[in-house]
């Protein structure tokens, strides 16, 4: 006896054909989608190379910043004028020493 073949001989199916194009078009996706993002990482790499190229040639353009006079810290000068009012008020330091030694302070 014949035994009878499963599935049509002949042209493909409606199914099957759908799922060879689903395949064909999945697959086109996948490679546009990669071909697109290298070629954006492409095009940042360039970006921040030619930004960090004009950024150097602009610091080359620029003189050295040369370091000014050390300006006094003023935590220091605070604090001293805290001490000196503290020994002015025990009774340490009168108001003419308080006076002169506040001045002293202030010009150094």
């Amino acid at each position: 006896m014949f035994r009878r073949r499963v599935g049509r001989a002949g042209r493909p199916g409606l199914i099957s054909t759908m799922a060879r194009t689903a395949v064909v078009a999945g697959t086109a996706s996948a490679v546009a989608g990669g071909v697109s993002r290298q070629q954006q990482a492409r095009a940042q790499q360039e970006a921040d190379a030619e930004a960090y190229r004009q950024q150097q040639a602009m610091a080359a353009q620029q003189p050295p910043v040369q370091p000014s006079a050390a300006a006094p810290p003023v935590m220091d000068v605070v604090a001293q004028l805290k001490e000196l009012a503290a020994l002015k008020e025990q009774g340490i330091l009168t108001e003419e020493e308080f006076a002169t030694q506040k001045a002293r302070v202030l010009r150094s």
